[in-house]
């Protein structure tokens, strides 16, 4: 004989109530499972649960040649794909103690920020969608279209570019392309301001995203938060800055790191449209460069099978969501014996635990938002 007990009146108010967001839910960005605890309209406590998505690209990494892992490290946060790549053959050039030539330094590096552009222009564009305004995803896809027309004529790919080389890049820049470049620049530049008016100063986005969400520059430090979201709670470390890599030395009177002290949802906000404007600066930046250097190699020439020499070494980059880590390590074959992957939106995510317990579920959709997550980045 079983005895249940009916809870009844206010006994039943008192109850908490676990739901679950996901893994198949429009606010996820893709297959993320929220596990919500709540207290009436209150949460109190979240579990991200990640690994709907794995594709065991580590694992696959150890059965690859060296050329061919670059299109696997090219896909887990499919907004960054050019970014992506430069970690990987970063890391086997380091271990080959290779020297890139000097065209091919800047040409990454100009690349590398059209990119951090397209992936930044997606997220201001879909994330007042998700707080109700569609209009500015109509603008951010039609600046998207115009820089990926020109990454696309140079790579042959739209969003796996697959340009990068271990030694440099896949081939040289086709005849005016530096000038076309240079246009579709200049026309995003000059439509930049939708997002400072018609998003950053509406009065409802606003009221929405001030003092929502905050997340400490303790809780950053403590789960290892990067890129914009990190520097929105007031935690000032950019790579480009502090460890430079490619051009970026030399960049430094360009480069801008956009902090703000609020940790909001709307102080990410800003420094993911403020980051944008300075992407574009430092694309100018580099094509100015590109202009004055001679003609000259883009890639080394490598042999028919690559082999890196036994040891390991670390990479690390600051990609467009954050700081993507790369730890290689060869046992003399031409395959990796480990390539661990670190990627920033795996770290970003799990701050969700300290960020929503004492939210309301009318704000969650907000905050998730502007963790600013690729659902592949985290699963790899």
């Amino acid at each position: 004989m079983t005895e249940t007990t009916v809870g009844i009146g206010g006994a039943a108010e008192s109850t908490d109530m676990v739901l679950n967001i996901g893994p198949q839910h429009p606010s996820t960005h893709g297959v993320l499972r929220l596990r919500l605890v709540l207290d009436g309209e209150r949460i109190v406590s979240a579990e991200p649960v990640v690994g709907y998505m794995h594709r065991g690209a580590e694992k696959l990494f150890e059965a690859r040649d060296y050329r061919q892992i670059v299109m696997l490290a090219n896909r887990h946060d499919w907004l960054s794909a050019f970014s992506n790549e430069l970690g990987v053959v970063m890391a086997v050039e380091r271990m080959l103690g290779m020297e890139v030539p000097e065209r091919a330094v800047w040409m990454r590096t100009l690349l590398a920020e059209l990119n951090r552009v397209l992936n930044h222009l997606m997220f201001l564009g879909s994330y007042p969608l998700e707080l109700g305004g569609i209009t500015p995803i109509f603008h951010a896809f039609r600046e998207r279209e115009e820089l990926q027309a020109v990454m696309e004529e140079i790579s042959g790919g739209r969003m796996h570019y697959m340009f990068n080389r271990v030694g440099g890049l896949k081939e040289d820049l086709p005849a005016g392309w530096l000038g076309r470049a240079r246009a579709a620049i200049a026309d995003v530049r000059t439509r930049m301001d939708v997002y400072d008016k018609l998003v950053h100063g509406n009065e409802i986005f606003r009221a929405r995203t001030r003092g929502v969400g905050v997340l400490s520059a303790e809780a950053v430090h403590a789960y290892g938060v990067s890129g914009p979201i990190a520097r929105a709670s007031g935690v000032d470390f950019d790579l480009r800055r502090d460890e430079p890599y490619l051009a970026y030395g030399e960049l430094q009177d360009v480069l801008q790191v956009v902090t703000r002290t609020e940790g909001d949802c709307l102080a990410r906000f800003e420094c993911l449209l403020d980051q944008t404007h300075n992407a574009l600066d430092l694309a100018v930046a580099c094509l100015d460069r590109m202009d004055d250097l001679p003609p000259g190699p883009i890639n080394q020439r490598l042999p028919k099978v690559l082999k890196a020499p036994e040891g390991h070494t670390y990479a690390w980059t600051e990609n467009p969501l954050g700081i993507n880590g790369y730890y290689l390590v060869s046992k003399g074959e031409k395959t990796p014996y480990r390539l661990k992957l670190r990627s920033a939106s795996y770290n970003n995510i799990q701050a969700l635990a300290v960020l929503l317990p004492g939210q309301l579920v009318a704000d969650m959709v907000a905050i998730l938002g502007s963790l600013f997550f690729v659902v592949g980045d985290i699963d790899k």
